[in-house]
Formats: structure tokens, sequence, C-alpha cells
């Protein structure tokens, strides 16, 4: 099927945001064009009203996208760019289970091409999906891929959209290399009619490019307290423990560089505690003042046969029940075994608590021994910046009513990391785009 000569063209259209979420994909509409999209649509009424919180200028639906009529929605609006997130659960390699055999959400994505495209003929389309999303095809009795089918459907849904008259390319791409400090890697499909070329932004951050990559240190909020494992209510469960073992262990003792977050040093009576940058050389310890402390970090991943990570790289992939874990390894300054017994040492106070071994740490050639071991999950706010969210994005409370931090969980997990989609929109929209359509 070819594009019909009146189609509407040459803006200003309306943007709309289908799946919208808590608003990943319109904060980075944001963030390219200056402005919110036009119109949002999705089916979870939590999840409108944190994006609504955030895009008030917005026009929200609460609907299942099967349900709206395009052109309805759009008022007869021309679209200049339709961005789409289809649900990835039943295609996502994440999901830990077979695939679910519910045709309809397993085919979401095509209401684009099924409703959207002959409705208003987006300008330009954006979809974004797990990388397993190219193996779309017919499923077994029991929710599987068949193998010799592997990617019949997603082949078929590109097709489609070329008959439409549209030009398709479709990439995988890392948030990480555009300024989010998360290795979300996803499948990106872009879609192009009428004039203009399809563009995929060059990398911005990493090795040999004009930004370092974020870190998960930049996401973590090093003011929460971090309890001590052995001063839990409940024992941690033995799989945890042995995970936190085998992390301190990596990149901790075995480390010759650990990841020191702050020490105290030298406090005067009264005096509030003084805490370096992480970049910064740690300071010398003195036999004055208060003992000289360091605190080394990593994050636990609580995945099957995963250990952790070191702060110093981009955060894991952020899901929707999230499995990372801040750990902190408090050392002191080991004096020696041949010390005084008779003296009443930071290391003789710690040992009699019988915790566990004394464990050394080499720091810069200098002695320390681990003191406690403390471990939190981390917080929303901490997932949303790992995503690539300002902090100036309300995620716990929408509408006057407060968000649970599952809810934000949640939220966070399903949400387009909005560095990623400010790159794709910014290269691919042009200024038209910019301007509201009137009378919207």
């Amino acid at each position: 099927m070819n594009l019909p000569i009146d189609i509407p063209s040459g803006g200003p259209g309306i943007i709309a945001d289908l799946f919208a979420g808590g608003g990943g994909a319109s904060e980075g509409i944001r963030m390219a064009l200056g402005r919110d999209p036009d119109l949002a649509i999705n089916h979870d009424p939590e999840a409108v009203a944190m994006h609504k919180q955030n895009h008030p200028g917005c026009r929200h639906l609460i609907e299942d996208v099967w349900s709206v009529d395009p052109s309805w929605a759009t008022q007869g609006k021309p679209v200049d760019l339709l961005w789409a997130s289809p649900d990835c659960t039943h295609h996502s390699k994440a999901k830990g289970s077979a695939p679910n055999r519910d045709d309809k959400r397993r085919s979401l994505a095509c209401v684009i091409t099924d409703k959207w495209v002959p409705a208003t003929w987006p300008e330009t389309i954006i979809m974004e999906n797990v990388e397993e999303f190219k193996s779309w095809g017919p499923v077994d009795h029991c929710g599987r891929v068949i193998e010799s089918a592997k990617g019949d459907t997603f082949r078929w849904f590109v097709k489609r959209l070329r008959g439409y008259g549209y030009r398709v390319e479709y990439r995988e791409l890392r948030a990480c290399d555009y300024g989010a400090p998360t290795i979300r890697k996803r499948l990106f499909l872009i879609a192009k009619c009428n004039k203009g070329r399809i563009v995929w932004p060059e990398p911005t951050h990493g090795p040999g490019r004009q930004e370092p990559y974020r870190t998960a240190a930049d996401c973590i909020d090093w003011s929460l307290p971090c309890p001590s494992i052995f001063e839990r209510k409940k024992p941690l469960a033995d799989a945890t423990l042995r995970r936190v073992a085998k992390g301190i262990m990596r990149y901790v003792v075995n480390n010759p560089q650990p990841f020191i977050v702050n020490t105290r040093n030298g406090e005067r009576a009264g005096q509030e505690p003084r805490v370096r940058d992480i970049g910064d050389p740690y300071w010398t310890v003195t036999a004055a003042g208060s003992q000289g402390a360091l605190v080394s970090a990593f994050l636990a991943k609580h995945f099957t046969g995963v250990v952790g990570s070191d702060l110093r790289q981009p955060i894991g992939t952020v899901t929707t029940v999230d499995h990372h874990s801040l750990v902190t390894a408090f050392m002191l300054k080991y004096y020696g075994a041949d010390q005084d017994p008779r003296l009443e040492s930071p290391l003789h106070t710690i040992t009699t608590k019988d915790r566990f071994g004394l464990v050394t740490v080499q720091v810069e050639g200098e002695p320390y021994y681990i003191a406690d071991i403390g471990l939190r999950m981390l917080q929303p706010r901490e997932l949303f910046r790992a995503q690539g969210f300002p902090d100036s994005y309300v995620i716990d409370h929408a509408g006057g009513k407060p968000l649970t931090k599952k809810a934000q969980v949640r939220m966070c997990g399903n949400s387009v990391c909005p560095p990623m989609a400010a790159a794709l929109v910014r290269a691919n929209c042009n200024s038209a785009a910019i301007r509201r359509a009137e009378g919207f």
C-alpha cells in the first residue's frame, strides 16, 4: 500500500506517546524539543497519574491502546511523531518463564500498523522494545517461540510498515552510550515517510568519546544509612550472604584499588564529620582525633549466577522488581597482630564481638580490616537516576496521592531511558515538531 497523496505534512502537528507509562519517553521528548508531547495513552491509572504529575500540558487517556480511535484521539491533527513502547514482558528473557501465549499482549506493536498508520500517517515513528523483540514469532503450545519460525512475525511487521511507504531501520543501542548511567540495551525501530532521512545519533559517552560513562556511584544517595548485616532482626538468606561474601572478596579484599566512598578523620568535639570526594585520594589516617576509617562499596545483583558490579561502572538494567543492592564495607586502620594484647585497641574491641574472623584489606599499601558490612536495597530515586531521569521528576506522589515504593520501582523498570529517547528524537524530528499544533 502506498501513502495517500493528501497525507498531512509540514506541521506543526502533534506528538503522541503510546504506552506512555510513567513518562520516560515523554521526558526524553521534552529534553530534545523543549516541550511535552500532546497526547499520552496508557491503561495503567498509576502510570498515567505519574505522567500527568510531570507532564501536565499533555492530554492523557487511561485506555487500552486497542480501544482508542486514533482519529478521535488526535482530533484530526497531523502527527509529527508517534513514540511507541509496547509491553515487552512477553518477549524479554528477563521474564523468567515461557512467553505468554496471549496473542493480544504479544501483538501490541500491531496497533501501529493496524490502527495508527492508516488513520494518522505519522511522519516519524520511533518504537522501543527489548532486543528479543527481533525474535517475535509464532509460539508452540508451551508458549515458546517456534525455533524454525523465530523472527517471522517481526519481519512481517517491518514489511508491513514498508508496504505503507515507510523507510524502516532498526538497531540495538545501549543507554550508557548516550548519557544514562545504566548498561540497559534496547531495540529501537525508526520509520519515516515524506522527506527526511533516518538518523542514528553518534554515541556521546564512553572511552574515547566526548564524555566518560556516568556510573552507578552517580546514582547513590550516600546520606542514607546502610544497616549492618549482623544486626538484622531477620538474618539474610544463605544465598544472599554467599553473594555478599563473594562480592566483598572480589570488589574489596582482592581488588588492588577498591572503590572508596568516604572517610572520617580527626574531627574535634562538635565538628561535622568530613566527607571526601569520591574522586579524591583518601586522607592520611593520624593517631590524633577519632579512629580513621574508610568505606568501600559495590553493588550486589540478586540474580542467579551473578555476584555484583563495581560502582565505577554504569549500573545494570533496572527491572520492574529491582534486584540491585548497595553493599558497604566499613574498614578501620589495622595496627598489626603483634600489638600489646593488654591495650584496649579498636581491633581488640571489634573482634570480641565474635562476628567474623579478621579480614584485612590493603589500600595504597596501608592495611585496614573490615569492621562491619552493610547492605540495603537501592531506593526508587536512585533507580530513576540510573534510568537517566532528573531529580526534579516527581515519583513519590501523583494527583494528591502517594505512590508506593513498589509502584515507583515498577514504573521505573518499565520506563524508557530519557537520554536515549532524547538523542533519537533530537536526531530525527525537525523544527516543526517543536511548535504545538494550534487548538489541540
